[in-house]
């Protein structure tokens, strides 16, 4: 392959990117998007293999390596992407982040070493980059999957003196930079590598509940960023360009992420430093609310004008959404004005309802951002909540200091009646009270939701 086919092929690959990011922006062209970049990644490591040598052969060195480890790739990440839950989605794109960015900081730190005193100043600038960025999104990117999981606590973890042992840390790393570069040596790359890892754990400590998605992306960006400075450490155009693009895109998700949440990138990342201690159960006194049975909810449901149905993580456990999608035609048969309502940040990261709603072919149309619902909730005869909670609580409003504070939410306390399908009393990722599940407007319908919402659709058949 000649030096010019084989920079064609990489442009047309870098295009791919383009386009993927551009069908990726709506749900209509998502799946097409989706795989014209899975086409451009797949072109982009193909031609790897083609790259003309000096004299124009091709570099097979270390070829049964490659394919193995291509191979063992496949063999994990195959079974791992098709057998994985909706629910789990957020934990996969943490954990596939995190391999990105710990990649990318070892494809450097072993380029470096083979270089040794023939670094440039900027190669050697590009590596500092690549590892501590790197090194922090891959294990901050392994604490949000715990988190997700549950393995630890999803609320945020602060650790005495913690403001104090980031900034610390912090400077060790600009110290241990600034060591690197004036001193070549690989055991100076490492320290840096090990105190950039321990950052990203600190950094991520302290977020918890619906921030952890926001993080997720700022992360998201940070890895870009690495693979573009690795694109440079390795003189790979397509690197340089795919990680811009990741950088890029992951940013700007990032900013609209945190103004969805109603607050700054800074406060999301260390509020939990200023914020009051909250009780997640409230007061401790079991307080009395209004359930209903599926019959109760069919016939509220039957003789409403307009429905506003707000999904949430809880319909993503219970698999719900074909059902609730035969409910939505059911009201629309019947001439019942028929919305999903959704929140930028519901689910446990950006896009996760429109992706599920898809999933069981909801019209685009029904699918109604938050700025364009809220004004519309007031004339609502019935808010209909499946497994959403924080992005609905009032608390965002009302209550200085909680974990919510300050989010911009559904306002569905203004429709005439709200109908919250639950499988417990338990608060929401958040972990804060919900007062909403105690106003008289509201009746809850207790169980798993798939399980409930086929009952009040045949009780619907029924009328």
């Amino acid at each position: 392959m000649s030096r010019n086919l084989y920079d064609l092929m990489g442009l047309a690959a870098a295009v791919l990117f383009i386009l993927a990011l551009k069908g990726l922006s709506s749900p209509k062209s998502a799946r097409r998007g989706n795989a014209l970049g899975a086409l451009g990644a797949f072109v982009a490591t193909i031609i790897v293999f083609f790259y003309p040598g000096e004299k124009g052969e091709l570099p097979l060195d270390n070829l049964g390596w490659i394919l193995g480890a291509i191979a063992i790739g496949v063999v994990i990440g195959v079974p791992a992407a098709r057998m994985v839950k909706m629910t789990q989605m957020p934990q996969m794109v943490a954990l596939f982040n995190g391999v990105g960015g710990g990649a990318a900081a070892l494809v450097a730190i072993v380029e470096y070493i083979k270089l040794g005193e023939s670094a440039s100043f900027a190669a050697v600038l590009a590596t500092v980059f690549t590892v501590v960025v790197g090194c922090i999104s891959f294990s901050g990117s392994i604490v949000t999957f715990l988190k997700l999981q549950e393995l630890m606590t999803t609320r945020p973890v602060i650790l005495p003196f913690g403001r104090t042992l980031i900034f610390a840390n912090l400077a060790a790393v600009i110290g241990v930079s600034g060591w690197v570069m004036s001193e070549l040596g690989t055991s100076p790359l490492l320290i840096l590598a090990g105190l950039s890892l321990l950052f990203g754990v600190l950094f991520v400590l302290p977020v918890g509940g619906a921030d952890v998605p926001i993080v997720i992306s700022l992360l998201n960006a940070f890895t870009g960023l690495t693979v573009a400075a690795s694109g440079y450490v390795l003189e790979a155009t397509l690197l340089i360009v795919a990680g811009t693009l990741v950088g890029a895109s992951g940013t700007i998700l990032t900013r609209l992420m945190a103004e969805a949440m109603g607050r700054s990138l800074f406060g999301t990342l260390f509020g939990a430093f200023t914020q009051k201690a909250q009780d997640a159960t409230g007061t401790g006194e079991e307080r009395p609310v209004k359930s209903g049975s599926p019959e109760d909810v069919a016939i509220l449901l039957n003789y409403a004008r307009r429905v506003v149905i707000v999904p949430g993580f809880g319909l993503a456990v219970a698999q719900a959404q074909h059902t609730v999608r035969e409910m939505a035609d059911l009201l629309s048969a019947k001439g019942i004005d028929v919305a999903y309502g959704i929140h930028p940040v519901a689910g446990r990261m950006p896009g996760h309802m429109n992706v599920l709603l898809a999933e069981a072919n909801v019209p685009y149309e029904q699918l109604v951002e938050m700025e364009e619902v809220n004004p519309t909730f007031a004339q609502t005869d019935v808010a209909l909540v499946v497994g959403a909670n924080d992005v609905v609580n009032p608390a965002a409003k009302t209550t200085p200091g909680c974990p919510i504070y300050g989010m911009p939410i559904l306002d569905v306390q203004q429709s005439a009646n709200i109908i919250f399908l639950k499988r417990s009393m338990r608060p929401g990722f958040a972990g804060i009270e919900n007062e909403l599940l105690y106003d008289p407007k509201t009746t809850l319908l207790f169980g798993d939701a798939k399980a409930s919402l086929t009952k009040v659709v045949s009780a619907l058949k029924s009328l």
